[in-house]
């Protein structure tokens, strides 16, 4: 009697051609996850943190404006690197680094005298730059979490 699985005339491989390029190993626990997975939460919250620093020292002490928007994008890069895979989360991350720096220049400001609120000062002093930042920031962390 004749196999139903296998019709007469068909040919079919005990195994696919594929299992050979298989590790011989037994696959690891599934609770156990491989450094790098344990990684990049830890490094997704130093890049923006590490951007934040970045552009409350240049834009504050070392007085810098239109370079913000790289510094920005830089940070969105950054943090979009150490989540790959993980677009939505490099970019909330990366905009609130942005966010952190700014509210960084803020109180560099107030600690040097100044007397405007957040958002008149950085009008007043970065002016469109700052959507601009936010902006680069996203689109970057996106691009490179993908």
């Amino acid at each position: 009697m004749a196999d139903p699985a296998n019709p007469p005339g068909e040919r079919r491989l005990p195994r696919p051609p594929s299992d050979r390029y298989r590790s011989q190993r037994p696959d690891p626990e599934p609770d156990a996850t491989p450094a790098a997975a344990r990684r990049g939460p830890v490094l997704g919250t130093i890049a923006p943190i590490a951007g934040a620093v970045a552009i409350t020292l240049l834009g504050g002490i070392a007085t810098v404006t239109a370079g913000l928007v790289v510094v920005a994008a830089a940070t969105g890069w950054a943090t979009g690197a150490v989540l790959p895979g993980r677009s939505r989360t490099a970019v909330v991350l990366a905009l609130a680094g942005v966010a952190l720096g700014q509210l960084g220049l803020w109180a560099y400001a107030r600690s040097q005298g100044g007397v405007l609120g957040p958002l008149d000062l950085l009008w007043e002093v970065y002016g469109g730059l700052v959507p601009l930042e936010f902006v680069a920031a996203a689109i970057v962390a996106w691009i490179a979490a993908r």
